[in-house]
């Protein structure tokens, strides 16, 4: 039993003063909701090309090779200039920064209208990524600005909660851009990329004028506030340059091929190809059911996500609770193989149902894995190794959406693409089986006591 006295992570100890709790606490209303909204915002423009295949094909030809290429190549952008635009964020700033990637984004999203085929498209897809690559980091990056380190995993969990909602916000949204088809002359999926790019443009306005990159720029914040926040910022970025001395002198390659970091990436691919296999394709898949208009659609794709959320967030109450992470990283995966496959089979209903029980699979599985592969790795390479995992995963937002395309042009159908994911992910809970703690300092100096008590 945990003693009373002990605080957790997340929650501010005793010795904190009132002047930093009130400058958290603002942070919390103030910021927390605008980056929430940017990220919502983010996943519904990076995501919404799944509402409009059918029309794409019908309209500019593009097949489902061309469009699987498509919707993947946003990856290959983003992971080339991810790193780019993070060095230029911290030149420029935060508020400065993030606001730009948004208009651009919002821009390229708004030019994704005027499509003329396979080759615009590419394009379109490959810039968008080019406009939104380091933006989630970017948000990380500006929250270890803001916030000590016990304070920060809340507000990360609040900022990814916001990727989640996007999934259910983005098909009712998207379905009802689309029932626009006809008016003014323009096509429904040409009003949807017009309006959600206007959107992400004007937003991104609101926050240049919103955000503040310093804490010593905040008005909102007293001068007692700002010199309490801004030392215990100092404190913990103290703490961590002393814990992650060795980072600097560890290359990319080198922890790539550490067993523990290629275990852990291996897994995260096999998830993110399940998501956003599922993200692209699940559209079509509601489309089949008779009798739903593109705005039912999209209230129907928004359901297993609706499902995904409640669970995840249900899930991490009891671990939390617990302490007991490790064994739902397999069973979630098994739930998302055993979902997967069995989606093949009966009517379009069934199969939707089945996916949704997919989603909730490797949802959860995410959700649990992230601390895992922390308490996983070395202090010493725990920064490093955890962005070399997400970026090295993600790939799978490439490799997923483009075999789908190869697999349903050749064969007619993604039945086989749908038993590569099941595959995929009964490896990945076999391999979450070798994942174990990496021994902290304290737990090494017992060892090493021991050995010479000998």
């Amino acid at each position: 039993m945990t003693s009373s006295s002990s605080p957790s992570p997340d929650r501010a100890p005793e010795t904190d003063s009132a002047e930093l709790r009130s400058a958290v606490g603002k942070f919390f209303r103030r910021a927390m909701p605008l980056l929430v909204v940017m990220l919502v915002v983010n996943q519904m423009d990076r995501t919404n090309i799944g509402f409009v295949r059918e029309h794409l094909e019908a309209d500019l030809g593009i097949g489902a090779a061309a469009y699987g290429l498509g919707a993947g190549l946003f990856f290959v952008a983003y992971a080339i200039f991810e790193v780019p635009s993070n060095m230029l964020l911290e030149r420029f700033g935060a508020r400065i920064w993030l606001s730009r990637i948004m208009i651009s984004w919002g821009a390229v999203t708004f030019a994704m209208a005027f499509v003329q085929g396979p080759t615009s498209f590419y394009v379109g897809r490959f810039l968008l990524g080019v406009a939104e690559a380091g933006f989630f980091p970017g948000v990380m990056y500006y929250l270890t600005r803001w916030l000590p380190d016990r304070f920060r995993g809340r507000a990360v969990a609040i900022f990814l909660g916001g990727s989640s909602t996007a999934y259910i916000v983005t098909g009712p949204a998207s379905g009802g851009l689309l029932e626009l088809d006809g008016v003014l002359g323009v096509a429904g999926w040409k009003w949807m990329f017009l309006v959600q790019g206007v959107v992400s443009v004007l937003l991104g306005c609101y926050a240049l004028v919103a955000l503040v990159s310093r804490i010593g720029d905040a008005r909102w914040l007293t001068a007692g506030e700002k010199a309490a926040l801004s030392a215990a910022v100092a404190e913990d970025d103290r703490r961590r340059e002393a814990a992650a001395a060795g980072d600097r002198q560890v290359s990319k390659l080198r922890l790539a091929v550490r067993p523990q970091v290629l275990l852990l990436c291996l897994i995260f691919f096999a998830m993110t190809l399940n998501g956003y296999a599922v993200t692209f394709w699940l559209p079509s898949m509601v489309g089949r059911i008779e009798g739903l208009s593109s705005f039912g659609i999209g209230l129907v794709s928004a359901v297993p996500w609706f499902v995904a959320l409640v669970v995840m967030y249900l899930l991490g109450r009891r671990t939390d609770r617990t302490g007991v992470r490790r064994p739902w990283v397999p069973v979630m995966l098994l739930l998302a193989a055993g979902g997967t496959f069995a989606s093949t089979f009966g009517s379009p209903v069934w199969g939707v149902v089945l996916i949704g029980l997919a989603a909730v699979g490797f949802k959860c599985a995410a959700s649990q894995f992230w601390p895992i592969a922390q308490q996983a790795l070395p202090l010493s390479v725990v920064a490093a190794g955890v962005a070399l995992i997400n970026s090295l995963g993600n790939l799978g937002g490439f490799v997923a959406p483009t075999a789908f395309g190869i697999v349903e042009e050749t064969t007619g159908s993604t039945t086989l693409a749908m038993y590569g994911l099941a595959v995929a992910s009964v490896l990945a809970a076999g391999l979450a089986l070798f994942v174990r703690p990496a021994p902290r300092a304290e737990e090494t100096i017992t060892v090493e006591a021991r050995k010479t008590a000998r």
